[in-house]
């Protein structure tokens, strides 16, 4: 069975340290025909350099997750689009996996997330991110969320703020279709957890989140964010 072309956009900053490992593994895509599309940031590290060989692009752009992917996208010819950040693996024959997931009428989707850690807490913050996103139709970052080419320019694109653009792309996406959600995981680092405390992360995630319920704007939630971290 014929699948639709996948574009994987990749937004880089600084990511020598586990680049090289994370595009080997997605070198069987592009030998079926699929697209990997690394977008940097802006990085003083070898990240460029790392990727010219592994991937089909890489791609300067301004500095800014939401403006990068956008800048991806605009290069990129496939027919769904995936944006998968650096230290995100997909699962095997997720090629086919999208295209199942579009195949009952769903414009995006994404997959349930799996933390590479091996803490017991890890397990709990999973579960709970994949039902908060099954319950509510919005998906994270972390959980390489795909769309059809027709319905990313239908919204628009990413909106190009500090902080939340994966949840403002899901609303405008959600107004289009529910997501569809590919139970086999993708397989997400546990390193901002690890590296800044469990509970301490889960408490500034929390903090973000119900300063953005309540009105904060993009530039002061960053600016929470990036101080804490």
């Amino acid at each position: 069975m014929h699948l639709a072309k996948l574009s994987i956009i990749i937004p880089i900053l600084n990511e020598s340290h586990l680049l090289k490992e994370h595009l080997e593994m997605l070198q069987d895509y592009r030998s079926t025909g699929h697209e990997v599309i690394v977008v940097d940031g802006g990085s003083a590290d070898d990240s460029r350099k790392m990727s010219a060989t592994l991937v089909d692009m890489v791609i300067q752009s301004p500095k800014g997750r939401a403006v990068q992917m956008n800048n991806g996208a605009i290069s990129a010819t496939g027919d769904v689009l995936l944006f998968l950040h650096a230290d995100t693996l997909l699962p095997s024959q997720a090629a086919q996996l999208v295209d199942n997931a579009l195949l009952g009428g769903r414009c995006w989707g994404r997959f349930n997330i799996r933390l590479s850690g091996t803490h017991l807490m890890f397990r709990i913050i999973e579960r709970m991110m994949n039902w908060r996103s099954c319950l509510t139709g919005i998906a994270t970052g972390d959980q390489a969320i795909f769309m059809t080419r027709e319905s990313y320019q239908q919204v628009g694109g990413f909106p190009e703020i500090a902080l939340m653009e994966d949840i403002e792309m899901s609303k405008r996406l959600r107004q289009v279709s529910r997501p569809a959600c590919v139970k086999v995981p993708a397989i997400t680092s546990s390193r901002r957890w690890e590296q800044g405390g469990i509970f301490r992360t889960i408490f500034l995630m929390w903090r973000i989140r119900l300063a953005y319920f309540f009105g904060a704007g993009p530039e002061k939630l960053a600016t929470i964010y990036h101080q804490v971290r």
